[in-house]
């Protein structure tokens, strides 16, 4: 069944929240992990209430909120997030008090704000949804789990306007873990040529992005979400992308726009370097990791990206990497992996 977006709000490390205009403005860092630029979180919270949320709940619940402006929708159906690590200031915050106060007498507002589905609950509280709410913590495909399900809940009837999307944060224990790891550079790099200078490790980053599904098509509709489907290391990828295509009636050529999520380390890309020479060789292409970073869910910010794309019939020149659109933008091919592990694909089309 496909599924309509009909708004989409994004907070990241570039100027995509409460702006209008399209990445014409974009922020550079010179380093090896981006920042996100957080909005005037008083325009979506009452401040009183803001004190008490840690920074990745605040982002959440301002995307999840601002998805409903304008829409003529006050209360969703259905809210799902998607999360890999979770509330990982408030679950570093609470460990450290546990050892610092031997464990006794624990404030306990940082144990219930770590939790992985507090953003979700916190959007539901705020609009008074006492809907259907879920999160998902599938490691690098949480994002497309909560999507699978966004278009389950529609194709079986139980929801027909719901509020989807994924948040991650990127705290300094966890940045120091995964850098020794090897997922981070060591060296700064200009997050403008990170994907020029291929290298071990890429930039990390973090970033909140929520999307309204409805199962009513609109001219006022970003865009359609046409299918997603994830794979834990298949063992051909590009066949796998092949078939999805053939179920939807596409061959590769058909493909207006292919959004990779090229990171600048080469272990990561040569997969896409792969496909680039073969399947995907008459395309073109685009990357946006090196406008947000690094991390499980970044292909929300992907998502984000493909369904304005189609809006706006627009491909900005900071995503291009090979070829010019000659023709109206209709279908749009989202394919990301994370950690050479997570594998996933979304297909974005036209709302019409």
């Amino acid at each position: 069944m496909k599924a309509y977006i009909r708004s989409a709000a994004c907070i990241s490390p570039q100027k995509t929240f409460d702006t209008g205009g399209f990445l014409n403005d974009i922020t550079e860092y010179t380093g090896t992990r981006l920042t996100v630029i957080d909005p005037d979180y008083k325009n979506y919270i009452d401040p009183k209430l803001a004190r008490r949320m840690s920074t990745i709940i605040k982002r959440g619940v301002a995307a999840g909120k601002k998805c409903l402006e304008g829409t003529g929708i006050d209360v969703p159906d259905a809210i799902i997030a998607g999360t890999a690590f979770g509330c990982m200031e408030d679950t570093i915050t609470f460990l450290a008090r546990m050892v610092e106060m031997n464990e006794e007498m624990l404030p306990p507002t940082a144990f219930i704000q770590s939790t992985h589905n507090t953003v979700a609950a916190q959007i539901a509280l705020m609009l008074q949804c006492h809907g259907y709410n879920n999160t998902f913590v599938h490691k690098g495909i949480s994002f497309e789990s909560a999507l699978f399900d966004a278009l389950m809940l529609m194709n079986e009837g139980e929801a027909h306007n719901i509020i989807v999307g994924a948040t991650e944060e990127m705290v300094d224990a966890s940045y120091k873990v995964l850098t020794r790891l090897g997922l981070y550079r060591r060296q700064p790099v200009s997050n403008l040529e990170l994907l020029k200078s291929e290298a071990k490790g890429t930039m990390g980053g973090a970033g909140s992005a929520f999307f309204l599904l409805t199962d009513k098509p609109s001219p006022d509709n970003l865009a359609g979400l046409s299918a997603a489907r994830t794979y834990y290391q298949p063992d051909n990828i590009e066949k796998a992308i092949v078939d999805f295509l053939c179920e939807h009636s596409l061959k590769s050529e058909e493909i207006d726009l292919i959004i990779t999520g090229r990171n600048g380390d080469i272990k990561n890309d040569a997969i896409y370097n792969t496909l680039g020479e073969n399947i995907f060789k008459s395309n073109v292409l685009a990357n946006y990791k090196h406008l947000c970073g690094e991390y499980p869910v970044s292909s929300s910010f992907a998502l984000w990206l493909a369904a304005n794309i189609i809006k706006r019939q627009e491909i900005p020149e900071i995503v291009a990497e090979r070829g010019v659109a000659s023709r109206p933008i209709k279908n749009i091919l989202i394919y990301n992996h994370y950690q050479n592990k997570y594998q996933a694909l979304m297909l974005v089309s036209a709302a019409d």
